[in-house]
């Protein structure tokens, strides 16, 4: 290594093997005097000095057992953190097949036009063993994020089956309970409900608003199995009044949180609140039947 460090001679100059304990101290050679080395870390060599090297009078570095960095196990190479996804992914997307959705697709799809219109969504209705009027129908078309009623574009179809992760009647029946328990979900419900009026409107036609019978019956539909108690009165109430033509957005919307609010008797109704003038009126027309009902003496 350079001139720091010289060569080492051997004590005799013949070659001699060192033993621990045979001398006090093992004197090597260096270019700017003696340094000495304690005896002790030498062990006895196995092999004789290289003669080559004595000819130059240069004594290889006695070999010793002990060696000064010990030899670990190799540690395995991690592994990248995506590798598991990127398989489960695989995984999933081997699961479902776009043949099979694409070929589901032309099953209903309408000779003519690339939709699948009424007659086709009642076909696939009678297959999946459901009426089409059913509150399973309307969550499977706002999981296809369909944009408008009694049709399916081929992009909401298939794009619908492959977020479901389903490309059968049968893979499309199984989802029905995870369908059905999602609506427990108040957020998930709510996100159904305000998409519901816009999913009916006519946009053909350019409707803006709800026909009054439409309305009602998408009331009765999308609170399937979850009642508000008020739910009853205000269909009659709006049955009652031949006046009221159709059901603005802001009206649909606000009746979630009127319904949330007011209580099931409506005591907790407060008329100072920005409510629709449909709710105010219908609140009126409560409190005058219950007036109506009073009996005095």
């Amino acid at each position: 290594m350079g001139n720091c460090l010289s060569c080492c001679e051997a004590d005799s100059h013949q070659g001699s093997t060192l033993t621990p304990g045979t001398q006090p101290l093992q004197q090597v050679q260096r270019s700017r005097g003696l340094v000495q080395y304690p005896a002790t870390e030498f062990k006895e060599l196995k092999r004789p000095v290289s003669t080559e090297n004595q000819n130059q009078g240069r004594v290889l570095a006695p070999t010793t057992e002990k060696k000064m960095f010990p030899q670990y196990t190799k540690i395995p190479p991690l592994k990248k953190q995506g590798n598991g996804e990127t398989k489960r992914l695989s995984f999933v997307s081997k699961d479902i097949s776009e043949a099979k959705i694409l070929q589901l697709y032309e099953q209903y799809k309408d000779p003519v036009e690339e939709l699948i219109l009424a007659e086709g969504i009642e076909h696939f209705c009678q297959d999946l063993e459901v009426k089409p009027e059913e509150f399973i129908v309307l969550l499977i078309a706002w999981n296809f994020k369909a944009e408008t009623m009694c049709k399916f574009t081929k992009d909401e179809f298939v794009n619908g089956c492959k977020n479901l992760k389903v490309d059968s009647i049968k893979s499309i029946r199984s989802k029905f309970p995870e369908l059905e328990a999602e609506m427990q979900n108040k957020q998930s419900f709510k996100h159904l409900y305000k998409w519901t009026y816009k999913f009916c409107l006519d946009n053909d036609s350019g409707q803006r608003t709800l026909p009054v019978d439409v309305a009602i019956s998408l009331w009765k539909l999308v609170f399937t199995g979850s009642e508000p108690t008020l739910l009853e009165d205000w269909l009659e109430f709006l049955e009652k009044h031949p006046t009221i033509k159709g059901i603005p957005k802001d009206t649909w919307d606000m009746f979630l949180n009127f319904v949330e609010q007011v209580g099931d008797d409506l005591s907790t109704y407060d008329d100072t609140e920005a409510w629709p003038s449909l709710l105010d009126d219908f609140v009126e027309h409560e409190n005058d039947k219950k007036n109506q009902n009073v009996k005095t003496d």
